[in-house]
């Protein structure tokens, strides 16, 4: 099934819940002026449907091939890639000074949608090299800058970044790649490298390796990581390509999903030592590092909705398509009946819209308060906005990359025995989604941060900011007083009192009883996620009243309020009473 890229939504969700109308009227987007967005999602969808699309069963059917150490990528993927980058969308939000266009984080996203919606393997290459230029454009030296940003910029080379190693996954403590000082500048690396996406392949002539290593003289734990910029092939002081840098992808993975991607194992140093150069200070590379991650979560919670939103176009069409009993109304005798007639069918359906409409809520509110924490003049302002977007990110990434998985899933039980049959494609997203929720930091972690990191901001004034906002639209549905909206007034106000209980709870516990509050950590995650999607979707519903899709946005926000918000009181209690059991669980795992 093909896929479309839902504009109109997107568009409604920028400008009714993420604020994208307030944005350009307080002057921070002026370049989206006169449908600027407008027409740039348009363009976009165009390219997602017609170029990408069709190469997500290809890509998967066919993966990505290593071969004497050079990596193949599935056949058209190199055209389109081509194709992509003339067009200018690798651009888009990069620095204006190397070629970017400079466009806010909020409309880029509703792009990385699109792009891992019509093929999630394809647009993971891309997503590596916004962060290499993010980082080398904060961090790296002017040298560094001129001689790699502008063909980052382009597309017509590519980033990845290198953090994990065999002993080394989510605790860099544990990271024994060396770096040694030569003298004149660059330093040589050595080591190993697993889990590297698109390492190795043959969309762009070079690829621009962010390596974290150690020093000699380096401090233990993270705190004597440095990050180095290590290139395929050296670059001439002409601009062109010189020697074979030493390194080389060692592997590839043979992965439950996104076959398409090539995800590698690299060596660096396998003679004299990899060449590069630093990135930043010595032994502050995880701070530089920081600036690919944390939009990269943003990212990969892009992805969550990304996949969700295919897996549901698909279902749907497959539930208008598929024939199998009778309507419940239907006079005896009657033929079989579309299985979107049958309730059950429907609840699925519903279920499948309402939880990626959440996710595309949080996930665009958080690419507004990126664009704010940079763009606003008042530094209170911009603070705000940074810790809104600090708090918001966790959340995103988690429950965006959770209900990415829960959808597809749901989406296969759509198609019945045909879901669980390849041709389909229904299991292919199931597939996909899967490693959205473990990289870019497991969505375990993602809850330890949100708990230990972002609920203390500001002696937690940022976070009571958040739920007092959800709580003024509460207040807004009972007051429009729209039979439509159901009991959802009360629903989400339950919801979020059982977030604002739990919340209270939490920051107690961390200031004497830490491990309980890790405990609850992930259903913590949940129940904000749950009050602020379901808020999210309830303030789109009350500004589309009156307009075309006011309708569906109404019976969403209610099916949300009222179906899938009311886990929150629930969640609460296993925030605030869970951590006995869990401590008494560590019997079962004695060894």
């Amino acid at each position: 099934m093909s896929y479309r890229a839902p504009v109109s939504d997107m568009l409604s969700t920028m400008r009714h819940v993420a604020g994208l109308d307030r944005l350009i009227a307080d002057g921070l987007a002026p370049e989206l002026e006169g449908g600027v967005a407008e027409a740039v999602l348009d363009e976009a969808a165009k390219f997602a449907a017609d170029v990408i699309a069709p190469l997500n069963r290809v890509g998967d059917a066919h993966g990505s091939k290593l071969k004497d150490g050079a990596v193949t990528t599935p056949p058209g993927w190199k055209e389109a890639y081509k194709a992509w980058a003339e067009a200018g969308w690798n651009a888009l939000p990069a620095p204006e000074a190397y070629g970017g266009q400079g466009l806010p984080t909020l409309l880029q996203s509703a792009c990385i949608e699109m792009w891992n919606s019509a093929a999630f393997a394809f647009a993971l290459g891309p997503l590596l090299t916004v962060g290499a230029i993010e980082a080398i454009h904060a961090h790296g030296s002017d040298h560094l800058k001129e001689t790699y940003l502008a063909k980052l910029v382009s597309g017509e080379w590519m980033g990845t970044m290198n953090l994990t190693e065999p002993q080394a996954g989510s605790d860099l403590n544990a990271l024994r790649s060396k770096a040694e000082r030569v003298g004149d500048g660059t330093y040589r690396i050595t080591g190993q490298k697993i889990f590297i996406t698109y390492g190795e392949h043959d969309l762009t002539e070079n690829i621009v390796h962010l390596v974290l290593a150690r020093l000699p003289d380096a401090p233990p734990g993270t705190r004597g990581i440095s990050l180095f910029l290590v290139p395929k092939f050296m670059v001439n002081a002409d601009g062109s390509l010189g020697a074979h840098n030493d390194l080389r992808c060692s592997g590839i993975e043979h992965k439950l999903g996104i076959h398409a991607s090539p995800t590698c194992s690299m060596a660096f140093g396998d003679k004299d030592g990899a060449i590069g150069w630093l990135i930043g200070e010595e032994n502050r590379g995880l701070a530089c590092m920081f600036t690919m991650m944390n939009n990269a979560r943003l990212n990969v919670a892009l992805q969550g909705v990304a996949i969700a939103e295919r897996a549901y176009q698909q279902a749907l069409a497959f539930a208008h398509e598929r024939k199998q009993g009778a309507a419940l109304d239907a006079p005896k005798g009657a033929p079989m009946s579309p299985i979107i007639v049958h309730p059950d069918v429907r609840r699925m359906l519903m279920d499948m819209r309402a939880k990626t409409q959440g996710a595309r809520a949080i996930s665009y509110q958080v690419a507004e308060a990126l664009d704010r924490s940079h763009r606003e003049t008042d530094e209170a302002r911009r603070k705000a906005a940074s810790e809104r977007a600090a708090i918001l990110t966790p959340i995103a990434k988690a429950y965006a990359t959770d209900i990415g998985i829960d959808v597809a899933s749901t989406g296969v039980q759509v198609h019945g025995g045909m879901g669980f049959i390849e041709e389909t494609g229904a299991a292919q997203h199931l597939r996909d989604a899967r490693i959205a929720a473990i990289y870019e930091g497991t969505n375990g972690i993602q809850a330890i941060d949100l708990v230990t990191r972002k609920l203390p901001l500001s002696q937690g004034d940022a976070v009571h900011a958040l739920i007092n906002e959800m709580r003024g639209i509460v207040m807004e549905v009972e007051r429009a007083n729209t039979p439509g909206f159901g009991h959802a007034a009360a629903r989400l106000g339950a919801a979020v009192d059982a977030l604002e209980r739990a919340t209270e709870w939490m920051l107690g516990a961390l200031g004497g009883k830490p491990a309980d509050a890790l405990a609850g950590a992930t259903p913590y995650l949940k129940l904000f996620a749950l009050a602020q999607g379901g808020t999210g979707l309830a303030k789109k519903a009350l500004a589309t009243r009156s307009e075309a899709d006011g309708t569906a946005d109404l019976a969403t926000a209610r099916f949300y309020a009222e179906c899938i918000a009311t886990e929150a009181p629930a969640l609460e209690l296993a925030v605030t009473e869970g951590a006995g059991a869990i401590a008494d669980a560590a019997a079962v795992f004695a060894a």
